[in-house]
């Protein structure tokens, strides 16, 4: 076996043992395109080899995406799928897990009506709103993986010959994912538990706001008072344990809804709906989004941030340091799975129930009511950078560095 085949089977066997840590007799529904069918292929064998019940593989093509954004009519694009979003639904609610193994171009919708994708966007998210809180609750284990393909590959490496674009992808999603490493699994075990020193940490410290500054950023954000910091693993409902994204570099939490004040500017471009939206700036007033701008995708920008009332405000708050290995890499993977895990950055829209005291059990009124925002989107957009600084705020105005010049300061 070359090298190569030998990472892709260490790289499905991780997906399976500790992206879903599928259990014996349960189910595994994995979202993929058809271009990486090689590698779907593997992580269906690895988790039948796991003791999976049933694998069901539910396939995109990129082609067929894009044709329909450009000839479908608007009624169409207003449809979604019932009977595909109570089918998830009755698998989450049976202690189903779900891969995603993400590899779209970041340009596969770019000059079409930011409109029509938008109507499409939001006829998914409404009929996966219930499906989504499960996981957003961890009641299901899932996990996000990448796999290279040829479009994204090219996007990441144009300066490469066309054959080697995708075979560097590959390595860089093999060094991300640690499975250079001797033991990946073991590697991974280790990674969680350093996550958590921080984790740690700042719940022990309890902070009421945290102040970001840097170029073109100035901003303020409160905490609930029984808000959690998470890490890298996640239990479910089970008590079996996952990690939902692979790589992942993070450590995260929800701010309060009504808490974010002040100027963020980007650092990265955000792929998101098929284009690229890049350089751009939002400013909050009592938690709302009431201005932005951006150099390139304002009006997808608008579309996102017009999706409903939640996606005028922010999920989630996490923090990456600037000298992670995937910052460090150098490479920008117009992916928001990499690239939010080498830089600092927040989500629009749905907040994760977990991330308060008690909140698993909530229901999104009940989360809703104790400052937790809901929104049936939630897109991370990256705003980190070697110089950015980071001050928790105590309940006494007490402040204590967390990050210095993009970094952790403890």
């Amino acid at each position: 076996m070359n090298n190569f085949q030998s990472n892709l089977e260490k790289y499905a066997e991780l997906a399976v043992r500790v992206g879903v840590n599928i259990q014996p007799n349960q189910n595994l529904t994995v979202n993929a395109s058809i271009e990486v069918a090689e590698f779907v292929r593997l992580v269906v064998k690895k988790a039948y080899e796991a003791g999976a019940r049933n694998v069901y593989v539910e396939w995109s093509d990129e082609s067929i995406t894009r044709t329909r954004f450009e000839l479908a009519n608007d009624e169409a694009l207003n449809d979604y799928p019932e009977w595909k979003a109570r089918g998830l639904e009755t698998l989450a609610e049976n202690d189903g897990a779900f891969m995603s193994i993400i590899s779209s171009s970041p340009d596969l919708l770019s000059g079409l009506d930011p409109k029509r994708i938008a109507l499409a966007t939001k006829a998914a998210g409404k009929a996966l709103t219930t499906y989504r809180n499960y996981l957003q609750a961890d009641k299901a284990s899932w996990t996000v993986i990448a796999a290279a393909s040829k479009d994204w590959a090219a996007k990441v490496f144009p300066e490469e010959s066309p054959e080697n674009q995708v075979h560097k992808l590959w390595d860089a999603i093999f060094e991300t994912t640690r499975i250079n490493e001797a033991d990946p699994v073991e590697a991974w075990k280790l990674h969680n538990d350093n996550l958590h020193k921080k984790v740690e940490y700042l719940n022990n410290k309890r902070y009421s706001k945290l102040h970001y500054t840097a170029t073109g950023t100035d901003l303020t954000i409160e905490l609930h008072p029984t808000h959690t910091w998470v890490g890298a693993g996640s239990e479910n409902e089970k008590g079996n344990m996952f990690m939902a994204n692979m790589p992942t570099e993070e450590v995260f939490t929800v701010p309060l809804k009504n808490g974010v004040n002040g100027v963020v500017q980007s650092t990265k471009p955000l792929s998101y709906s098929g284009n690229l939206i890049d350089n751009f700036s939002i400013t909050f007033e009592h938690g709302k989004i009431v201005s932005f701008s951006a150099e390139s995708g304002e009006e997808v920008l608008k579309q996102l941030i017009d999706t409903d009332e939640g996606s005028k405000y922010l999920g989630e708050i996490a923090l990456v340091a600037h000298d992670s290995p995937i910052s460090q890499s150098g490479i920008l993977f117009y992916n928001t799975l990499f690239d939010e895990n080498a830089s600092n950055h927040l989500a629009i829209g749905n907040g994760y129930a977990f991330c308060v005291e008690g909140g698993k059990k909530m229901s999104r009124e009940e989360l809703e009511q104790v400052g937790v925002n809901s929104s049936i989107t939630h897109v991370d957009f990256m705003m980190g950078s070697a110089e950015m600084d980071i001050d928790g705020i105590l309940e006494d105005g007490t402040r204590e560095a967390i990050f210095c010049k993009g970094t952790w300061a403890f």
